[in-house]
């Protein structure tokens, strides 16, 4: 897990606010982790808290956000301490979860592309598994495993672009460059495939694993065509995944 997001923490948040995460990240994450009433929720690689607030926001119980970068820690907990919404923020490992209770549901937005090899997936599975109570369920989104980088198409128009850097093979880097007004900045993570990824999680001790595409929020058609969203939906870079317990 090669990218240092203290340095960039801020673009980070800021990127939060482009259409596609607004339209189709955000509102397929959501969709896909239901109603959170009453609920107790683990929000893993939580960043700035951006997903966690909204957990919150939507009636989750009880709420905690871990995230391995301190700078991210530090904008959620500066967040926390203007609005006290009563989340839990921890800098802490997603392998080795720094939690002592177990959760009904957890939740992560681009964590499990940070392993490079099959072992370092299987860790972060065996965290998230034990963090969740029997039953519980675990819903992220991720670089898509099928998709083809290599071969990947521009998404300028959504705000961002991705590169496959040399051979294609398990623990590949990915670049993705993300274009804000006062300029990119990258992130790299890796590819594993389908495969290693349903294994990973059925070692975990997760019964069920499904995959999701994208979807998009009918907000989203305010203002662009469904033609517009078309290279997003239909070949995606980015997949869901539910998993229970």
């Amino acid at each position: 897990m090669t990218t240092n997001y203290d340095p960039i923490a801020e673009q980070y948040k800021r990127s939060k606010q482009m259409p596609w995460r607004t339209f189709v990240e955000g509102y397929t994450l959501m969709e896909l982790a239901g109603d959170p009433s009453g609920l107790s929720v683990l929000d893993v690689a939580c960043g700035e808290g951006f997903y966690t607030r909204m957990m919150r926001q939507r009636g989750a119980d009880r709420v905690t956000g871990v995230d391995l970068s301190q700078g991210m820690i530090a904008l959620a907990q500066q967040q926390e301490n203007a609005h006290q919404q009563g989340i839990a923020y921890i800098v802490g490992d997603a392998r080795e979860l720094p939690v002592q209770e177990e959760y009904d549901l957890a939740i992560a937005a681009y964590l499990l592309n940070y392993a490079r090899t099959r072992e370092e997936l299987q860790s972060m599975c065996d965290g998230i598994s034990r963090a969740l109570k029997p039953g519980g369920r675990f819903v992220t989104v991720n670089s898509s495993p099928a998709f083809h980088f290599p071969a990947s198409p521009s998404f300028r128009q959504f705000g961002f672009e991705t590169q496959a850097v040399g051979d294609w093979q398990e623990g590949t880097p990915i670049t993705w460059t993300f274009h804000l007004e006062d300029g990119p900045f990258d992130i790299e993570n890796y590819y594993l495939s389908v495969a290693t990824h349903e294994d990973a999680f059925r070692q975990a001790g997760f019964s069920e694993v499904r995959w999701h595409p994208p979807q998009l929020a009918p907000d989203g058609l305010e203002d662009q065509t469904s033609e517009f969203w078309e290279p997003l939906l239909k070949n995606s870079p980015i997949a869901f995944i539910e998993c229970v317990k």
